[in-house]
């Protein structure tokens, strides 16, 4: 999910990745900054300090990525959102959530807050 899609749902109150240069980036920092996000970044060299992140792109490695063959960018981009959209937020449950989707546990997290958010599912 990129930085500007986050705003769509609400503003986090922090925003942490690893030290990669798009999140390092000026744009990215300004963009964070410009909304009043902490910004928190892992120790260089430390994945565990990124463990949900780390932990989805090993299942998207393994569960899309490693099946699948893209004919250009484009492709590349629209399989990839269509995976993360229909199978991962909808359908793919997790232990951690409470055995309830992505896309449950956010919906419920919005509702609590009394936001009046909804998701698209």
């Amino acid at each position: 999910m990129s930085i500007p899609a986050v705003f769509a749902t609400g503003k986090p109150d922090s925003h942490h990745s690893d030290q990669g240069i798009q999140y390092a980036a000026k744009g990215c920092t300004d963009l964070l900054d410009a909304q009043e996000v902490q910004i928190s970044m892992s120790e260089a060299g430390c994945p565990t300090q990124n463990a949900f992140a780390e932990r989805f792109m090993r299942t998207f490695k393994e569960e899309h990525l490693d099946y699948s063959d893209y004919a250009d960018y484009e492709d590349a981009c629209q399989q990839i959102a269509e995976w993360i959209e229909g199978v991962y937020m909808t359908d793919r449950v997790h232990s951690a959530l409470d055995y309830a989707t992505p896309a449950e546990f956010e919906a419920a997290y919005w509702a609590a807050q009394g936001t009046g958010v909804t998701l698209k599912t």
